[in-house]
């Protein structure tokens, strides 16, 4: 009787362990498939609010009745980049930053950049990348591809001042004739660095002219290679503004695929697959009036947009979720 016991606690170890195994290798599916998706357990975006009224909220003079728009959140969190057309800048749209010391505090009252990133032409669409000092942006200045002035993207590198010695325009293989518009630097897993931006350039042969469709540039040493349009998220509307989370598995861009500019997302399960079919974030984040060119910051909780529903030209919103 004992070796029959002893046989049966055997068998009933190897049924725990069979089990144990069958659990985690469900688990690995489970988690290797829906984890990335689940990247901070996130839940629906909440009311959006005017950056002033928001958290711990901003400057009075962070919203003026100028333009304010092109919000860009740096990876740390304590720098927002906006282009704006206030007083006190260089000639149209200027590029200006509000600085806080921690996360948690309110926003501080917006300081140009000066030159030479701001001209008197329009400088706008700011963009941080991750290592906190390369920086792009969009400018009509002169040195444009094409013979017709147009908006093209150049880059720079900040110092601990948020200063530049000098820009550089991208080339013309990003760049075209037509216009580009915000530069967004990834890195994507089993690609490497690339440049998402979008852009006005013909995206079939039968166009002349095209609407904004979004873009993404691979780069290859040194230099980004021409841009090709990401598949599943473009239309024969207006899509632009182009803002991907740091795994790369969740983007976010305006459209007005329904009529009025609003800000769509679109996910994957891995940065391998295309784009899943975008959906309108829905109207705690938009309105009846113009939303365009979402940030989302690096913990992907809190996104930044402009929106013209205050009635003014544009101001800087934020939604959670």
């Amino acid at each position: 009787m004992a070796q029959a016991s002893e046989k049966k606690g055997m068998a009933m170890q190897r049924m725990k362990r069979s089990s144990i195994t069958g659990v985690m290798a469900a688990t690995m599916v489970v988690t290797g498939s829906l984890g990335a998706l689940a990247f901070g357990g996130f839940g629906e975006w909440a009311t959006a609010q005017d950056i002033e009224e928001f958290g711990a909220g901003a400057h009075e003079d962070f919203n003026t009745p100028a333009l304010e728009g092109c919000p860009f959140v740096s990876p740390d969190g304590k720098k927002l980049f906006i282009a704006s057309n206030r007083p006190g800048g260089h000639g149209g749209l200027d590029i200006w930053v509000s600085t806080r010391r921690h996360k948690g505090d309110s926003w501080g009252a917006p300081e140009n950049l000066g030159p030479p990133i701001n001209t008197e032409h329009n400088d706008f669409c700011p963009t941080l990348g991750r290592d906190g000092k390369t920086f792009f942006f969009v400018s009509n200045r002169p040195g444009h591809c094409g013979d017709t002035p147009n908006a093209d993207i150049y880059t720079t590198r900040l110092d601990h001042h948020l200063r530049a010695k000098k820009v550089t325009h991208l080339g013309c293989v990003v760049n075209s004739e037509f216009e580009e518009h915000s530069p967004f630097p990834a890195k994507i897993a089993g690609v490497g660095s690339v440049l998402f931006y979008s852009s006005t350039r013909p995206a079939h042969a039968a166009e002349t002219h095209g609407d904004h469709d979004i873009y993404m540039s691979v780069k290859r040493g040194n230099t980004y290679a021409a841009g090709e349009l990401v598949p599943g998220v473009n239309t024969e509307a207006n899509d632009g503004h182009p803002n991907v989370r740091r795994d790369g598995l969740e983007l976010f861009f305006y459209s007005d695929r329904q009529g009025d500019n609003d800000i769509y997302s679109a996910s994957r399960r891995s940065t391998r697959r295309v784009w899943s079919t975008p959906v309108n974030l829905g109207s705690n984040v938009n309105s009846g009036a113009s939303e365009t060119r979402p940030s989302l910051s690096w913990d992907g909780t809190t996104l930044y947009f402009g929106s013209t529903r205050a009635g003014g030209q544009s101001d800087i919103y934020v939604t959670t979720r």
